[in-house]
């Protein structure tokens, strides 16, 4: 079977993570509806600015327009939430400082990739290496909140529209770097698909309307 056309994938790329990163106007409405970042975790946002500023040096070095608009747009909405997060935050000093810490990975990381690295073929694999390191963790990383809902039998605390946005992307970067023979766009994108169909089967499995049925239980 042929596969599926180059600019069908780019749209369903970029479609399906902008829908993925979109989840977080959610939070965002909350935040200014309450003035308050109660329930809101700021660790999250952080990190995914991070990546996607990382994936954004990417596609500038390969020349790649899919990525840069995707994670041009992405770092735009995730910043756009770290500020808003500072603002309401009553912790605001912890919140400067982890923000000034990702200044300094990103200006430590800019340093080496284009100062030190003048090789563009070896910079291109070192970034693209550490994209996918780093993509990799954020997809792992909920495997501890996914324990927690295997012990206390409640889906609760996952969120049904971002586990079907996180299937969607991952399934369309993975497809993406096997038309373009990227292994570091398709590799890092296979544990999100694996995490997201774990997400499913939990909901298949422990139903939000099935939480009634169980007294909650201490993390």
């Amino acid at each position: 079977m042929e596969p599926p056309p180059l600019p069908l994938l780019s749209g369903a790329c970029v479609a399906c993570t902008l829908g993925m990163f979109a989840t977080g106007l959610t939070d965002l409405r909350q935040m200014f509806r309450t003035r308050s970042v109660e329930n809101i975790q700021f660790l999250p946002f952080l990190t995914t600015d991070v990546n996607n500023l990382s994936w954004l040096s990417y596609g500038c070095l390969k020349q790649d327009w899919t990525l840069i608009t995707v994670n041009a747009i992405g770092a735009a909405l995730q910043t756009l939430y770290i500020l808003v997060y500072l603002y309401f935050s009553p912790e605001k000093r912890r919140v400067l400082l982890q923000s000034t810490a990702l200044l300094g990975v990103l200006t430590l990381g800019f340093c080496y990739f284009n100062l030190l690295t003048p090789d563009v073929d070896v910079r291109l694999a070192h970034l693209g290496l550490f994209c996918s390191v780093f993509t990799i963790s954020m997809y792992l990383s909920p495997l501890a909140a996914l324990a927690k809902v295997i012990r206390t039998r409640s889906t609760r605390c996952l969120s049904f529209p971002l586990t079907v946005a996180t299937f969607l992307a991952s399934a369309s970067w993975t497809l993406y770097g096997l038309q373009l023979n990227d292994l570091y766009i398709m590799v890092p994108n296979v544990p999100g698909i694996v995490t997201s169909i774990l997400r499913l089967w939990l909901f298949w499995q422990f139903p939000p309307d099935q939480d009634k049925l169980y007294k909650p239980l201490q993390a």
